[in-house]
């Protein structure tokens, strides 16, 4: 490869930066200004009760998976062969700006400390609400022998926060990673983009994850806008899995969000495409992203999987700390 490549050539990909393959729409700072400007966001409370969540029971020993919901895009997988936390936020602020920036409304439905042995932490991209670097602190620290998997590019995140270089692995789409015999995490395709504050946008590689725990699977969408083929890819390549985990909220006004965000109508597409057996709607209610109501994302994913013919319990949305098997 080219000295001046630092990552494979692909579909996605031309050595130095990525992006979605067959059209990629960059939004720049003047659709910004234009969505700030001609913003119509619904106010959200500033803080919402949440129930009691359930107390966390051991990971099931029957070769089912356990997902629970934290908040936003953060999930706790348990299985018989190891616990996987997915895009960890418990932070009060998703921003670079510890006093400005989204703000949350609810706690984590689980807190750090009620974490139980986390076997590896999949990252999924850079972006504030998905990559805390104070929530990547406290595993990398409380979890010495954690796993970081991660997009490629994504490492050096890791690395500064206390993720020694053995322990994190950066994963291509399609690659996999084997955690221990029976115990795979492979990384999938998503139309997204990244950067953060600093850097030149789009120098990380997002994704999404395929678990196969045992005869078990999960499947994480990550930040992704409808694809028709890349989610029929997904279902080709992976077959379909037992649950999803799908993003419902952060999607309005569509002329901005379309490009990088499903809706819940969308999402239910996905649901469908990769041939979910049930799903659980993710990032909505936690932090103030878009423009719809903290209560749209699940009012409008009912009645899309009416619209779908879905059965009430195959695409569900839960209260912080609760969970469902599959």
């Amino acid at each position: 490869m080219d000295g001046s490549k630092r990552f494979p050539i692909s579909d996605h990909c031309d050595g130095r930066r990525f992006f979605n393959p067959r059209h990629h729409i960059n939004r720049s700072w003047f659709d910004v200004l234009k969505w700030r400007r001609t913003s119509t966001a619904t106010p959200w409370p500033r803080s919402v009760e949440i129930p009691n969540p359930p107390p966390l029971r051991p990971a099931p020993q029957d070769g089912t998976i356990r997902a629970t919901w934290i908040n936003h895009a953060t999930v706790l997988l348990q299985t018989r062969f190891g616990n996987l936390l997915i895009d960890p936020v418990f932070s009060d602020r998703v921003s670079p700006l510890s006093w400005a920036g989204p703000r949350r409304v609810h706690p984590p439905g689980i807190a750090l400390p009620q974490l139980p042995p986390i076997t590896a932490v999949l990252l999924s991209h850079d972006h504030y609400d998905h990559c805390d670097k104070a929530t990547l602190r406290h595993l990398a620290q409380n979890f010495p022998a954690a796993k970081l998997i991660t997009p490629l590019g994504n490492g050096a995140i890791g690395q500064l926060c206390g993720f020694a270089p053995s322990r994190i692995v950066e994963l291509d789409w399609w690659q996999a990673h084997e955690i221990t015999l029976g115990f795979h995490v492979r990384a999938t395709p998503a139309r997204h983009w990244s950067n953060r504050l600093r850097g030149i946008r789009n120098r990380r590689l997002w994704s999404g994850f395929f678990v196969h725990a045992g005869g078990r699977t999960a499947y994480f969408s990550g930040d992704t806008a409808w694809d028709d083929q890349m989610f029929a890819d997904i279902h080709r390549k992976c077959g379909a899995p037992n649950i999803g985990l799908i993003p419902i909220g952060a999607y309005e006004p569509r002329w901005f969000m379309e490009s990088q965000h499903c809706n819940p109508a969308e999402a239910v597409r996905i649901h469908q495409t990769v041939g979910a057996v049930k799903s659980l709607g993710l990032h909505w209610g936690t932090f103030q992203l878009t423009d719809e109501g903290r209560e749209e994302p699940p009012t409008a994913l009912k009645f899309a999987c009416e619209a779908a013919n879905l059965a009430p319990a195959e695409f569900v949305v839960l209260s912080p700390g609760e969970s469902i098997d599959a």
